[in-house]
């Protein structure tokens, strides 16, 4: 392989790495408002309940 080649599949490598690192560091800054956090919450328990009276038919 030519060294350009060499060139672009470094270059390709160090982005993949480089966006994972900052997938990474901005993973726990998600800014979510209290109440949307609630309704969050809400929906997730309303559904767990629903998919507990299912479980609870068969």
């Amino acid at each position: 392989m030519p060294i350009i080649g060499w060139v672009f599949v470094i270059l390709a490598m160090v982005l993949i790495v480089g966006m994972l690192f900052i997938l990474r560091d901005n993973a726990g800054s998600m800014k979510i408002s209290k109440e949307k956090m609630k309704k969050i919450q809400a929906r997730k328990a309303e559904v767990e309940a629903e998919e507990a009276a299912e479980d609870k038919e068969w």
